[in-house]
């Protein structure tokens, strides 16, 4: 088992900042990839970014690609998403999430992720 604990959301004004960080616990040697996820009030999840493990390969959806910075610090065992540039429609519950499948590409679908966080709040206001 993996265990995901999300921390650094808030509230925060338009066109600010704000870093959330993702501490992985347990079985870490068994992920091969890290996401990031959100999810508004009465919409679907949604993809934010991923990076492998391993570290190098990213992947940003286009909603936040230029804005987002997905980041893995291998030595303390968490993952960062750096925001800047917020709007309001970034407002959602982010969730950390782990996969172990090696499909050699950054999955997007979260049914194809095994482990989730319990989520921090990101409110951004206009």
């Amino acid at each position: 088992q993996v265990q995901l604990v999300e921390s650094g959301g808030g509230l925060v004004q338009a066109g600010g900042s704000l870093r959330l960080s993702c501490a992985a616990s347990g079985r870490t040697f068994s992920i091969y990839a890290m996401g990031w996820f959100r999810q508004a009030p009465g919409k679907e999840r949604e993809f934010v970014a991923a990076i492998r493990w391993s570290g190098g390969s990213t992947y940003y959806a286009d909603s936040v690609k230029g804005r987002v910075t997905i980041s893995i610090d291998n030595a303390k065992n968490t993952v960062d998403l750096q925001m800047n540039s917020l709007k309001p429609e970034d407002t959602a519950v982010y969730y950390c999430a782990a996969t172990r499948g090696n499909t050699g590409v950054l999955v997007t679908t979260p049914d194809l992720y095994h482990y989730w966080g319990q989520g921090t709040q990101v409110t951004v206001s206009s």
